[in-house]
């Protein structure tokens, strides 16, 4: 038995600029800004996926109207509604669906959302634990802002094709850890993830996602050797998209400028433009110019895009035009993927096709390295599910 939860608010606060999702007050301003919740869509399309590869009609458990049902029946599956929310939803909520989920018979609980829902549903899971239960798995469908956990699929759909393969009875299965960050703390600079607990996740390499890796402070000359090679390509006349983490930042300090840690900032010539622009700003900006965005690369996961960084969204990136991105990153992060390629998830299929294939990573003054980019919810379907995993041609 399959069972879904959908934190209805996961993620609005990414393209908003907001650095995540947690709060009412952090949810009313996302919709000031004119974001709109994605975890919804993000879990259709996985389940839509699991109804392609599937004969017949599938059943799934759920809890009622944004929380699941609604994701069910867009997916053209069949919801056995368990739990009823109320008209606004909390983390208890996620709780108490999961709790129900697993009370009516789901053998795994895909969730749409984020680390602070994966806590969530590893509460419910662990609260059953100690009541003498049988585990059960869990697989995260990417849909937050913060998603440093290694127990979320790489997309949407490859979370689908994961399910499809969970139903077919041959997907191993591993405890994984659940971390979280306070989002007031990330909001100050302070960027801690902390275990929260474990749980256990269907495994398939390329598809179910590593944990991110922290840079060491060792590799403080290797990040300032490649922000040396990336001030070396800046151009005037240009405006800059500087995507959050730690090498841009240091790319905004050598500029002499302040850097909103979890925020994309619009340099001009040197020139602050905008601070924490939100997706909506970005293309404002963008239409009064040639820009590009810099990014660099999440350590440990290899994603470039739709981790963190959902300001820059598929509507920024169709804007920004053939060459869209800037990727700057210390050549060890490249290593330390062993032959994994980077990983882009903007939502949007073709974008992401768009930028599959190869990208050039500035590594230093006069050093890049030309890595392969997969896009996988372009490549997850059920012809291809059982293929070798993740790798560009």
């Amino acid at each position: 038995m399959l069972g879904l939860v959908v934190n209805p608010v996961a993620g609005v606060g990414g393209p908003a600029g907001l650095g995540g999702s947690d709060g009412v007050a952090v949810q009313a301003s996302a919709a000031e800004r004119g974001a709109r919740p994605r975890a919804g869509e993000r879990a259709r399309l996985a389940l839509e996926l699991v109804r392609e590869a599937i004969d017949g009609p599938l059943e799934v458990l759920t809890a009622a109207g944004p929380m699941g049902e609604d994701a069910v029946l867009a997916a053209g599956l069949v919801p056995r509604i368990v739990m009823r929310p109320g008209a606004t939803t909390s983390p208890a909520d996620t709780v108490s669906a999961v709790r129900a989920l697993t009370d009516a018979g789901a053998e795994l609980v895909l969730f749409a959302g984020g680390d602070g829902t994966a806590r969530d549903v590893a509460t419910a899971l662990d609260a059953r634990r100690d009541e003498g239960g049988a585990r059960v798995a869990a697989l995260g469908i990417p849909a937050g802002v913060k998603m440093y956990s290694p127990v979320f699929a790489v997309s949407p759909r490859a979370a689908g094709a994961l399910a499809a393969a969970w139903l077919d009875g041959g997907l191993p299965i591993e405890e994984r850890e659940v971390l979280d960050l306070d989002e007031d703390e990330l909001r100050r600079g302070r960027v801690e993830p902390r275990l929260h607990a474990a749980m256990l996740v269907p495994v398939r390499p390329g598809r179910t996602q590593a944990r991110k890796a922290a840079t060491p402070v060792s590799e403080a000359a290797a990040v300032a050797a490649a922000v040396d090679g990336a001030l070396r390509l800046l151009q005037p006349g240009v405006r800059y998209l500087l995507g959050p983490g730690g090498t841009t930042g240091e790319l905004a300090r050598r500029l002499g400028l302040p850097k909103t840690r979890l925020g994309v900032d619009v340099v001009l010539d040197g020139r602050l433009l905008r601070a924490a622009a939100s997706e909506a700003e970005l293309v404002e900006e963008i239409a009064a110019g040639p820009a590009r965005a810099v990014v660099s690369i999440i350590g440990g996961q290899g994603f470039l895009l739709g981790r963190g960084n959902q300001q820059l969204s598929a509507r920024v990136l169709r804007a920004l035009g053939e060459e869209p991105l800037l990727v700057v990153a210390p050549e060890q992060k490249l290593v330390e993927l062993g032959g994994r390629p980077l990983l882009v998830d903007t939502g949007d299929p073709g974008v992401d096709r768009g930028l599959a294939g190869f990208v050039r990573v500035v590594t230093g003054p006069g050093t890049s390295s030309i890595y392969p980019v997969n896009a996988p919810d372009a490549e997850a379907s059920p012809a291809s599910r059982t293929e070798g995993e993740g790798h560009a041609p």
